[in-house]
């Protein structure tokens, strides 16, 4: 019993021994870099080699990850804007934009490498930035030239961009000789435009109810007595030798009614008008409202760059501004 017992064990130990040397030989197998049979300190090279080789790998995806993140923020920050980016059917030229120089930081940026400017949504008002060496590449004209800072667009013709300090009085003039054209075009004997202002009202009572009966009830650009003027001169007068009428083609007086219904009423063969006055406001057709100058005065104070008046002011000056216009045939 004791000789069975002892081969048992005998027999234990061989298999423990054979499996750690077949272990022992796996491992070796598997540290074995350099193939010799033998695991030594030229396994150990390579493997730390192999694991340094995992380590960088890592680190660069890590910079990689990091530097796209930055560049990310970058442009989040500094809102380039590049030439393609006109092409696409998305993008829209803002009505109130910038002329400025190219500053050191879009010089120096990697990421604004070739930007031909940028945007800057401020005071909910959405506004872009031109280089001014990148003018010509939007396609755009500007008046009186590209020398001024702040422009806004002319409301008659998106692709003219009118200098703030000379907005009101560039359409004040577009309007008065879009009227002498239409004088002319309509075969007129004689016009008149006088340019009036209205002067300031810091009270006004309210009327209510129906107009009385028998009285017509009309739109206060039409109601031309009773006004107190603080300006008033001749803008434009003219006569001709009148013709037959020839439809005219408008522009910035495209929606106003009261020019609409003369022109109707003049090309009427049936009943033929001899004359004709009419009050033309002008903030009726600006295109730039006072919500809006607001806006434009809030980010103007913001960049520091306020003059001596506001647009808000100039806005509703121009709410009390009229022409008078007086036509005969």
């Amino acid at each position: 019993m004791e000789r069975k017992i002892s081969k048992l064990v005998s027999n234990v130990g061989e298999n423990a021994k054979n499996i750690l040397e077949k272990s022992k030989e796996i491992t070796i197998r598997m540290a074995d870099q350099n193939e010799d049979g033998e695991f030594d300190l030229e396994d150990v090279t390579i493997v730390a080699g192999n694991v340094g080789h995992t380590v960088k790998k890592k680190a660069h995806a890590l910079k990689e990850t990091v530097d796209e993140k930055a560049r990310q923020l970058e442009l989040k920050t500094l809102q380039p804007l590049f030439l393609e980016e006109l092409n696409d059917t998305d993008f829209v030229i803002p009505k109130f934009i910038r002329l400025t120089e190219k500053d050191k930081k879009y010089v120096e940026s990697e990421v604004c490498q070739n930007s031909i400017g940028f945007r800057s949504d401020k005071k909910d008002l959405r506004m872009i930035n031109i280089f001014r060496d990148s003018i010509d590449k939007f396609g755009l004209s500007f008046y009186p030239d590209c020398n001024e800072e702040f422009y806004y667009v002319n409301p008659s013709d998106h692709e003219m961009y009118i200098a703030l300090d000379e907005y009101f009085n560039y359409l004040k003039q577009a309007r008065i000789n879009e009227l002498q054209k239409i004088a002319q075009d309509l075969g007129a004997k004689h016009f008149k435009v006088t340019y009036k202002e209205q002067k300031a009202s810091f009270s006004k009572k309210k009327k209510e109810g129906k107009a009385r009966e028998g009285i017509t009830a009309v739109n206060a650009e039409q109601n031309i007595e009773g006004r107190d003027y603080i300006a008033a001169e001749i803008a434009a007068e003219m006569s001709f030798p009148g013709h037959d009428p020839v439809k005219p083609k408008l522009k910035y007086l495209k929606y106003d009614p009261s020019i609409n219904n003369l022109i109707e009423m003049r090309m009427n063969e049936h009943s033929p008008i001899l004359h004709q006055k009419l009050m033309i406001k002008l903030s009726n057709s600006s295109g730039l409202k006072e919500s809006e100058a607001v806006k434009i005065d809030a980010v103007i104070k913001g960049m520091k760059c306020g003059g001596n008046a506001t647009l808000v002011s100039e806005t509703q000056n121009e709410s009390r501004r009229y022409l008078e216009y007086e036509i005969d045939f």
